[in-house]
Order: C-alpha cells, then sequence, then structure tokens
C-alpha cells in the first residue's frame, strides 16, 4: 500500500470543514496545518488528536495514542488508516438569512394578523472543532456556508419568528413601527439565536435585521394602512371618528338649502375644514336649534291658540289679523266713541285718550 507523505488542505477556500480524500497513512508522514484551521485525525471513529497551524510529523511521540492501535515495528515505518479532517476557524460573517415565506403575526397594538417578512446577514465562527465536525458534519466529505444555511433554517426561521412576535408584545409597537427598531430587534435575536448555534461549537459573531416587510397586496395589510391613513387625517384635521360620524349624520340632512343644515356645512364640517371651526360649529348649532324649535311651535297645540281672537259681535273664536268676523260681518277693529282711535282687543279704556269702554 502505498502511504501519504504529505496531508494538507486542497480544498475551496470558502469551504468550513473538508476531508483529506485519502486515509493511507502511515508514521512520519508530514501533516500541515493552514493559518486560521484546524486539523483532527480519526481512527475508527474516535478523534485521536487536534492540530493547530503548522507542520507535524505523525510519530508516536506527539500522538502518544497511535502506538496502543498500531503495530509499530522497532524502528521501522508502520503505516495506518485514518482520517483527516480541516476545518476552517475563520470568521464567516456574511451569510444570508431570510423568512423563504411570510410569517403570520398579530398586530399587539390593532389586533390583526398581518403575514411578516424578515432578512439579513449573520456571521458565524467555527469555535469547537470536534463538536462541529461530530454533530453537524458527520459523514459528509466537506460542509460550506450553503449547508449551514439549510440546516438551520429551520432554527433560524423559529427563533426569529418568536422573537419577533415576543418583542412587539413586550414594546407594544405595530409592525409598520417595526422598522425604527432593527438595531435593537438584531440584538435581541441574536440572544435567542446563539445558545442553539453553540451546540453545534458554532460561535454566532453576530445577527443583523436588514429588512422587515409586509405584502402590499395582502388584504390584511390594504386595511391597516387605509385605517393608519384615516388616523393620520383625523389627527391633523382634529376630531375623532365619534365626531366624524356625527358629521357625516348633519351632512345627511343639509338637503335644504335654506336651513340650518346648510349653514352648518358651510362652516366647514363636511368639508373637514378644521381652521376657525369652533366659533362657526357654535354658531350652526344654535341656529339649527332655533329651526328645530320653530318647528316644534308650528305643530304644538297652543300655537293654534296664540294666532285666534274672540269676535266682539257674536263671541265666536275666529283667526287674528282679519277687518270683519266671517261669521257675523262685525268689524273686528273698534274705535273710541270719545277720540275715534282704533281699539284691539278688550281693554277697559281707550289707550289714546283713557275713556272708559265698559
Amino acid at each position: 500500500m502505498a502511504v501519504v507523505e504529505v496531508v494538507k488542505y486542497e480544498g475551496d477556500p470558502g469551504l468550513l470543514a473538508w476531508k483529506y480524500p485519502r486515509e493511507d497513512l502511515g508514521t512520519w508522514t508530514q501533516l500541515i496545518v493552514n493559518e486560521s484551521q484546524e486539523a483532527i485525525l480519526y481512527k475508527d471513529g474516535k478523534a485521536l488528536d487536534v492540530f493547530g497551524s503548522g507542520r507535524y510529523t505523525l510519530e508516536t511521540r506527539n500522538i502518544p495514542i497511535l502506538n496502543k492501535i498500531i503495530n509499530l515495528p522497532f524502528g521501522g515505518r508502520s503505516p495506518f488508516a485514518a482520517e483527516v479532517w480541516f476545518v476552517n476557524k475563520l470568521s464567516t460573517l456574511d451569510v444570508k438569512w431570510g423568512t423563504p415565506s411570510p410569517v403570520q403575526m398579530q398586530d399587539p397594538r390593532y389586533q390583526i394578523f398581518v403575514p411578516v417578512r424578515a432578512n439579513g446577514m449573520f456571521g458565524i465562527k467555527v469555535e469547537d472543532a470536534g463538536k462541529f465536525l461530530v454533530k453537524l458534519v458527520g459523514t459528509m466529505s466537506s460542509f460550506d456556508r450553503t449547508m449551514l444555511v439549510n440546516y438551520f433554517r429551520g432554527l433560524y426561521v423559529t427563533k426569529v419568528k418568536d422573537a419577533l412576535s415576543s418583542y412587539l408584545l413586550k414594546k407594544q409597537i405595530s409592525v409598520m413601527e417595526i422598522n425604527a427598531y432593527i438595531d435593537e430587534l438584531s440584538g435581541y435575536m441574536k440572544e435567542r439565536i446563539e445558545p442553539d448555534m453553540a451546540e453545534y461549537g458554532i460561535r454566532l459573531i453576530n445577527f443583523y435585521v436588514n429588512e422587515i416587510s409586509v405584502p402590499e397586496d395582502d388584504p390584511s395589510v390594504k386595511k391597516l394602512k387605509e385605517a393608519l391613513a384615516k388616523k393620520a387625517e383625523m389627527d391633523i384635521i382634529g376630531y375623532d371618528y365619534r365626531q366624524e360620524r356625527s358629521f357625516d349624520a348633519l351632512e345627511g340632512a343639509a338637503t335644504n338649502p335654506g336651513s340650518a343644515g346648510a349653514l352648518f356645512m358651510g362652516a366647514g364640517i363636511g368639508t373637514g375644514m378644521g381652521l376657525g371651526m369652533g366659533n362657526a360649529v357654535g354658531t350652526a348649532f344654535g341656529e339649527l336649534s332655533k329651526e328645530i324649535r320653530t318647528e316644534e311651535a308650528k305643530d304644538s297645540p297652543k300655537a293654534g291658540q296664540d294666532s285666534q281672537m274672540t269676535c266682539p259681535g257674536c263671541g265666536r273664536r275666529i283667526p287674528a289679523g282679519g277687518k270683519f268676523c266671517p261669521e257675523c260681518g262685525v268689524p273686528l277693529a273698534k274705535k273710541c266713541p270719545k277720540c275715534n282711535a282704533a281699539i284691539d282687543g278688550e281693554p277697559r279704556f281707550c289707550p289714546e285718550c283713557g275713556e272708559k269702554l265698559r
């Protein structure tokens, strides 16, 4: 069997872990480990040793355990089968993440479910090469960033959803306002994802949320944005929803151009003109109430009695304002027998000369 003389890293620079393709090693084999790398020697599924950067000769002096598993002839070279893994210890800071589909979340302020998308980047570093290889890489011949993202997709999607929900609930802010808190939210998510990554020998250096968005064509989003726009309009004009409903009712009643409702509309209520509305609204309400009282007075029983008088000839109740009684023809306007002045009603004395009339 041909024995490998030199073992060194020959994989792609972007790989996180790479397995040397041959296993026929032997004592005195040269192992070269580059800077920012670690090499782990495996025999029968067990790690024999971990090597940092440098040049090593595989012999019993630096790997004492070899003496127990290999029969070394005195003064000779003994071949043996083993695996050599190279692990990249560099910090990888540009790993992209994102939710593959919108996540349904309840807006804590408006109590409406809204689909939310999120994306960003995070940085990692393999902290424990042995744990990383055993728990994550397994029997694969290499492991890159794409595999890492795919492997942790379920983890970060779940963690991002939980972190977003708990953060919004804690802060009591709307989904529509969340982009103003991205920096704080990034740190909040990092704290929740970091322990899970550490179980696989990976240190989460940073975690950034670049954007949180909602689909513009979603019915819930449209409804929420319309409501927020309406609220902003009311805040600018200076009235609330109940007042708007009252104004709508008054606007519907103002169908007569000469009525107080038209005056009310002219005061700026129907068009929502907020400037100078105070005095105009008060005046319009006053005129409207007068008109209502006038209409009520016309329909009351006393209104008919106040517009009648008693005929001095026949004594019947007749409409006021006439010159002669429609029943007996007696003139309704009396005259003073002394000064001949016209007398209205039934006075006891003449209002002009004081003559006693009855």
